[in-house]
């Protein structure tokens, strides 16, 4: 398990390395001149040479890459390049409102999946079950944007039951206001990505019933539900908490572009934003920030599913 987990904190660093370069190279060849966006459309080109010196744009690009790595393993992401402000204390700020958003969306996801997806394998060949499987291929099918704005008509505009958009300006001090302003986005991304996932519980569910652990059970008298729920539910759990690691990168996607649909204040908004205006050491830092919290959780992911299947630690 110690060889193991080694392993894979290696690769996880190399996946950071890799992530690294591949953010700093692309941003690199985006169009415009972040001195020259700096320094207005009036500017002389010696001013803007000067903005291009003092920013240390002027530098080789493996130079300017070093130092972007070296402040990183001081534990600084960057300045940004319009405000003077740290990207890591704007990040924290703006996590207060991504993070809980993907923990909700999470959650209604795995709420609305695996009962659902396990009713529709043991309904199979009848109407309930088709009917459930049915509905998850054409909600996995549905745009997030057209979800959100279908949610806000019914429980926004003809109800009154919840906020369009906006986020309080309190914050979490107002913890009700707060959860309020994120339930219709966090449904939006629960219900799609909860779909998807209901898929993928129904096919494991499916799989584990002809498994011969399963078919034993049924002989010895239980029925094969009784069978399933007892025996084959453990092993459809294991399989979910792979997928699940990967339905964090969905939420992530998903969470950029309902902050701009629901006005949230978060980490995909500002992403959006820094992006348009060529804030590239801000720019950098978020986009490692998301990409680094996708590996670490596909990590832990990992491990989690090792330690709690047997095959696997008897595994090499």
């Amino acid at each position: 398990m110690i060889r193991y987990t080694l392993t894979r904190l290696a690769l996880l660093l190399l996946g950071l390395f890799v992530a690294s370069v591949l953010i700093f190279l692309s941003l690199r060849v985006l169009p415009g001149d972040v001195a020259q966006l700096i320094a207005g459309t009036g500017s002389s080109p010696d001013q803007v040479a000067g903005i291009r010196e003092r920013l240390g744009l002027d530098r080789p690009l493996p130079e300017q890459y070093l130092a972007w790595i070296g402040g990183l393993f001081r534990g600084d992401l960057g300045t940004s390049l319009l405000t003077g402000s740290s990207v890591a204390d704007e990040l924290a700020e703006k996590a207060q409102v991504t993070v809980p958003l993907g923990i909700l969306s999470l959650v209604i996801a795995v709420v609305i999946s695996v009962p659902l997806g396990v009713l529709s394998a043991m309904r199979r060949g009848r109407a309930s079950g088709t009917g459930l499987s049915v509905g998850a291929q054409t909600l996995a099918a549905v745009p997030v944007v057209w979800a959100g704005m279908m949610l806000v008509v019914v429980f926004a505009v003809w109800l009154g039951w919840l906020p369009a958009q906006g986020f309080p300006r309190s914050g979490w001090s107002d913890p009700w206001a707060a959860l309020r302003s994120l339930i219709l986005p966090a449904l939006t991304i629960g219900i799609v990505e909860g779909a998807m996932l209901l898929r993928f519980v129904r096919s494991a569910t499916l799989q584990a019933v002809g498994q011969d652990f399963v078919r034993t059970a049924a002989a010895k008298g239980l029925t094969r539900d009784q069978a399933l729920i007892r025996h084959g539910l453990p092993v459809v759990g294991l399989s979910v908490i792979t997928v699940l690691g990967l339905q964090v990168a969905g939420i992530i996607v998903g969470a950029v572009v309902i902050e701009q649909l629901f006005s949230l204040p978060g980490i995909g908004r500002m992403l959006v934003a820094d992006v348009a205006a060529r804030d590239l050491p801000k720019v950098q830092g978020e986009l490692l920030a998301l990409t680094g919290f996708v590996l670490i959780v596909g990590f832990v992911v990992d491990l989690v599913h090792r330690v709690m299947d047997p095959r696997q630690r008897e595994a090499p």
